[in-house]
This record gives C-alpha cells, sequence and structure tokens, in this order.
C-alpha cells in the first residue's frame, strides 16, 4: 500500500473509531460502474464476471461464477470510502493493469494464482485505495477496460427446466444450511467470529472477510472451489482435513497487507461426488472459528 492510501486508511481508522460507517451512495457508484451493485449492510459491492473466456481444468469447464468473477467491495466513512477487490486477469494483462493501478493511486495488494492447471492461465490480483467513492469507482472503470472484462450489465444464468435443476439438497443438508443457487452454481459464505480488521478498520465479510465455497454441477459430478479465510493455526489443519478428503489445496497466501488479526487465503479444487465433496468441505470448516 502506497504511502498516500496508508494515510487515508489511518485517518478512516481513526474516524471509525469514534463513529460508524456511512451508507454509501449505491446508485451514484452504479451510475459510474455502469451496472447495479449489490448492498450488503453498509458494504457497496459490484461483480464483473469474466464471461469473455473459456476456462478449463482437465474436461471441466470452470464457469464465470465459479471461480473467475472479479469483485469490488467499498465502505464508506463520512466523504471517504475504502476499496479492496479481486481481479481475474488473463496472464497477457497483468502488465498493463499493474500500471494503471499504479498511475491510479491503487494498491495492488497481492498477485497469485487460485487454480492449477486451468487453460488458459489465469491470475488475481488483489487491491485497495482509499478515498472518495466517486474517484475511487472511477479509477477501478479505467483499469477493468483495459482488460476484456465484459462491463456492461451481467446476463442472468440460463433457466434450465425444473427437471433439470440441480437437486443440492445432500450438500445443503451437510453444510447445515442453504446455499444462493445460481443456474448450476451453489454459493456459500461463512464469515469468522473474530473482529478482523485492515489498516485498523474493522471490515464486514462481504469486504472479502469469509470463506467462500462454490459448487458447479456438471452432469452427475460437481465441481468446487473457493478459498478459506484463516489464522495461522488453523492453516494445517485445514490442509489435512482437505486432503483426508480427496480435495486438492491450491494456493495458500495473503490477500492483504495490515490484516490484523494475520490472515491466509487457502485455495482448494476438486471434482466428484457433491455429498462427499462437502462432506470433506464440512470437515474443513470445523478446523476454523467460522460461523457454521
Amino acid at each position: 500500500m502506497n504511502t498516500r492510501n496508508r494515510m487515508l486508511l489511518c485517518l478512516l481508522a481513526l474516524l471509525y473509531a469514534g463513529s460508524s460507517f456511512a451508507q454509501i451512495d449505491s446508485a451514484g457508484l452504479d451510475k459510474v460502474f455502469g451496472k447495479k451493485g449489490a448492498v450488503q449492510g453498509q458494504v457497496y459491492r459490484i461483480t464483473f464476471p469474466r464471461a469473455d473466456l473459456t476456462v478449463k481444468i482437465g474436461d471441466f469447464p470452470v464457469s464465470p461464477g465459479l471461480a473467475l468473477t472479479s469483485w469490488i467491495g467499498l465502505i464508506g466513512m463520512g466523504d471517504q470510502a475504502m476499496a479492496m477487490g479481486d481481479l481475474v486477469l488473463l496472464d497477457t494483462e497483468v502488465g498493463r493493469v499493474v500500471g494503471l493501478l499504479v498511475k491510479a493511486h491503487l494498491s495492488l495488494t497481492a498477485m497469485h494464482n487460485h487454480l492449477l492447471n486451468e487453460r488458459p492461465n489465469i491470475k488475481f490480483i488483489h487491491i485497495s485505495g482509499s478515498g472518495n467513492a466517486m474517484t475511487l469507482a472511477a479509477s477501478i472503470v479505467s483499469v477493468l477496460k483495459a482488460t476484456g472484462t465484459p462491463m456492461g450489465p451481467t446476463a442472468a444464468p440460463a433457466s434450465p427446466a425444473a427437471a433439470n435443476s440441480p437437486d443440492w439438497s445432500k450438500v445443503e443438508a451437510v453444510l447445515g444450511r442453504s446455499g444462493k443457487h445460481n443456474g448450476m452454481l451453489l454459493q456459500y459464505s461463512f464469515p469468522r467470529k473474530e473482529k478482523l480488521t485492515e489498516g485498523g478498520m474493522e471490515m464486514p465479510a462481504p469486504m472479502g472477510m469469509a470463506t467462500g465455497i462454490n459448487f458447479q454441477m456438471d452432469g452427475g459430478r460437481a465441481g468446487t472451489t473457493g478459498d478459506f479465510v484463516l489464522l495461522a493455526s488453523e492453516v494445517n489443519p485445514v490442509v489435512q482435513a482437505l486432503t483426508e478428503n480427496g480435495i486438492s489445496v491450491t494456493a495458500i497466501h495473503n490477500h492483504m497487507l495490515f490484516d490484523e488479526p494475520r490472515l491466509f487465503m487457502m485455495h482448494f479444487w476438486a471434482v466428484g461426488d457433491p455429498e462427499k465433496l462437502a462432506k470433506g468441505l464440512k470437515a474443513a470448516l470445523q478446523q476454523t472459528n467460522s460461523r457454521l
């Protein structure tokens, strides 16, 4: 994080200590982004699926909603805001995007893989920034427009006949709650129980602070991926639980620079029987201090 953004973040943290988050101007942000975002509590969150890409791992087609969606979260404090997010990029887009982030005074907080053996190769850049919300949004739009990312309203997933809709009941029974149904996808978010901060500011779950688990049905099998948000002491117990249940760990790294407590993100991948995958993921979740 550059000095300017670090100073702004510290100022926001001081403001937060004696106040509460301000409701951000979602209508104004919708106009800047050119599509509608979602308001989750005090967080404005918008997604940009990479529907322009055709990505496979082996013979499994990876849909944008499974693992290929850029997202941006903004949270307001007075007339200032903090932005965090994750950009999904082709290798050939990375250099240009990094240069634009520097010019826009946006901070690059991590760059790495989330998947293994995908074709074409995909990189993920995590970003943050502080300042005026509309200025931040305009800067992020300018970066995204330099990539192949579709910028218009996200098309609704095709609605298959009810008879062809995935039956996720066994998965939901194992995980103990209903997930979000989205076409052939089932999506979960498991927040942690601790207070999590970045640069001294408490960060709500929609700012990337919750374990995300996604399933995608393909015929009679499901693919699953996502990322666990972990304390250092939880990393290897979760590795063991996933590995013992046939789920591959594909990356372990940080997404932020000034998080407290220090958080590690663990990404995973597996294809198989949906219920069996869910049991393995539940075993891993039970090694964490998550709200199950």
